[in-house]
């Protein structure tokens, strides 16, 4: 990961300085990570007495979210044209505006982007912090916090801590090259963040129901290319019969991902008649995001996703071609 320079925090005080208010937005169906990024940007605005609107399309389905829900509207409140003029947009832990979902109208609003998906591309590096070494958007937004407002607070140390956790697995993600991720964590632990009530948020409060559907989607899944890869599905019956909340795919890649010989691992849920999403995890030499991009979709080398038309039974012999030419 590379520390924000003073240069990348000066561009951020000159687009902030340049408008009047802000909206914050980050990508549908938010993660830890996402809401976190989200919540950051916001007491740093806060700090310098901008007022802003924080947006999410949502769902806010999983149980460690559905507490920040509140925080958050679900579309941009109607601008006239002078309020887009003097309004910045703010989005973090994406870059496209097609993974906003249906939150309004963003055309016309300047727009200042802080990321860390690989697939990140094409930004204006006067109005942007892409780091894809850093493993969360929230170590970007901790950085700016510390370099605009300085010392961290409780408040903000639990928000960026629980972003940090969500998308390092609670540091299962890192490597030997991750020494200046630690320091920003000991920095946020110093402030008042508690580990351990944290990993409790993330890991605990799950439905019973998401362990029943944890085993049939493993009773779903297959393996291909030669053992490499294990690909699972949900299908729309799977859902109604054990319900949307607090799913946990993450369990599920846990566990195939530890399986001998397996180094990709695949999700595919069919989400209307019409259209899936699919996840993505691996191990380390296979880069899954070059998968996610055929499709559209994106994120990072080891952990990315998708969403697409199309039915499961078309669409993972789809995939289970595009992994064959990287496994």
């Amino acid at each position: 990961m590379k520390i924000i320079t003073a240069s990348q925090i000066n561009s951020f005080k000159t687009f902030v300085n340049s408008h009047s208010n802000f909206i914050i937005v980050g990508h549908k169906d938010p993660d830890g990570d996402c809401i976190s990024s989200s919540l950051g940007v916001s007491y740093i605005l806060e700090y310098l007495k901008k007022p802003f609107t924080i947006v999410n399309n949502g769902p806010f389905k999983r149980p460690e979210t559905k507490e920040y829900e509140k925080h958050f509207v679900s579309e941009i409140p109607f601008m006239s044209q002078q309020d887009i003029n003097e309004t910045g947009l703010i989005i973090v832990d994406c870059s496209e505006i097609s993974r906003l979902g249906e939150v309004g109208n963003t055309d016309g609003l300047d727009t200042f982007i802080i990321d860390h998906h690989k697939t990140s591309t094409g930004a204006d590096e006067a109005k942007s912090i892409i780091d894809s070494s850093s493993p969360a958007a929230s170590c970007l937004v901790q950085m700016l916090y510390e370099g605009i407002v300085g010392a961290l607070d409780k408040k903000a140390a639990d928000t960026l801590f629980f972003g940090l956790s969500t998308d390092t697995g609670f540091f299962r993600f890192l490597r030997e090259d991750s020494a200046n991720v630690f320091e920003l964590a000991s920095r946020l632990v110093t402030a008042g963040a508690n580990p351990n009530k944290i990993y409790d948020k993330i890991t605990g409060g799950k439905p019973y129901s998401t362990r029943k559907l944890l085993g049939t989607t493993i009773a779903h899944a297959e393996r291909y290319c030669n053992g490499k890869l294990v690909v699972a599905y949900e299908t729309m019956e799977d859902t109604k019969r054990y319900g949307q909340e607090g799913r946990d795919s993450d369990m599920f890649y846990q566990a195939m991902l530890s399986c001998e010989g397996v180094e990709a691992v695949v999700f595919v849920r069919q989400e209307t008649d019409h259209s899936c999403t699919a996840g993505f995890r691996s191990r380390d030499a296979v880069d899954v995001s070059v998968v996610a991009s055929h499709f559209g979709g994106g994120g990072h080398k080891n952990a990315s996703g998708m969403s697409r038309d199309g039915k499961l039974d078309t669409l993972i012999p789809e995939i289970v071609k595009e992994f064959s030419k990287i496994l």
